[in-house]
């Protein structure tokens, strides 16, 4: 079987674990306001052979922006640490199910690696079909090393990351697409947020959402922790008056469920022209000349 899917089963992925042309990231990650430790629950137990990709820290410490996607240097440290080549078939979890995985998975691809994909439901789905689980200790430097990496990186690196710069989108470029219209942009936060009747949470952010934007709560793609089925999804974005074929940016609070939206348009169809606004609402909201729209509907 090639490795095409963006989605993989448990089984799938049980039948492939001594595989070595396969790589296993555990790509967990939390709002801060859940009180959950990634890295210490990867220490505790983890799919076999997994490594733990660390959000938060292979990113770009130039910016007080979170998990902001690194440089091109930053990337390929981190993937040459974690036994990453340009052909190795990669499966990123996480232990919600659906939420920070997707996030990896974009990273990989806005660095060129198409041969990535999401374990559909994670970890818990893993556990519910009783697979094998590994609660060996691992130190502190082996799950830090791809993160230690990335935030120094050597001066020889062999993974050949190069920015995809369609796969992106910058403020400046989503202030532009409001007159231009050229992209339909669609916003992953639940309905009140992004009416702006709830307010955000982190303190200086200002509620609503992008003019002109659509709004598609990734909950709504969502059923059980899973991806709903291929027709399930279609009927989701055409509620909500999005147009598939056209090209999306999506956005979110950080870029992290912005992604889940990016991998169920890319599960729907591989072709489809879905970009991530990286900053998304934590910097558009924070910024106080971009233009807000709110709405009670």
């Amino acid at each position: 079987m090639s490795f095409s899917p963006s989605l993989v089963t448990p089984t799938w992925l049980k039948d492939r674990l001594k595989d070595s042309s396969i790589k296993v990231l555990d790509g967990s990650w939390y709002m801060p306001s859940a009180g959950r430790n990634p890295r210490e629950e990867f220490k505790r137990d983890r799919i076999p052979g997994s490594q733990f990709f660390d959000v938060d820290k292979i990113s770009d410490p130039d910016t007080d922006l979170p998990h902001m996607l690194p440089t091109e240097q930053a990337f390929a440290a981190a993937a040459d640490v974690l036994g990453i080549h340009k052909d190795t078939e990669v499966v990123v979890y996480d232990r919600s199910g659906m939420f920070s995985a997707p996030r990896v998975w974009w990273t990989f691809r806005a660095f060129g690696h198409e041969r990535v994909a999401v374990l559909d439901g994670g970890f818990p789905a893993w556990q519910a079909e009783g697979l094998p689980i590994d609660s060996k200790p691992v130190e502190d430097d082996t799950v830090d090393a791809a993160a230690q990496a990335a935030a120094r990186p050597p001066a020889s690196i062999s993974y050949p990351a190069k920015l995809q710069e369609g796969l992106v989108r910058s403020m400046a470029q989503v202030r532009r697409n409001i007159e231009s219209g050229q992209e339909t942009v669609i916003d992953a936060r639940g309905a009140g947020r992004f009416a702006g009747v709830e307010a955000e949470p982190r303190a200086g952010v200002r509620s609503g959402h992008i003019p002109n934007s659509l709004n598609v709560p990734f909950t709504q793609v969502l059923a059980g922790g899973k991806f709903k089925s291929r027709d399930e999804l279609a009927q989701v974005f055409a509620d909500a008056g999005v147009d598939i074929s056209a090209p999306i940016v999506a956005s979110c609070g950080t870029g992290v469920t912005a992604s889940v939206l990016a991998l169920a348009l890319h599960h729907l169809s591989p072709t489809s022209q879905v970009a991530v606004y990286d900053g998304s609402w934590t910097e558009w909201g924070g910024t106080d000349d971009t233009p807000v729209a709110t709405s009670a509907e």
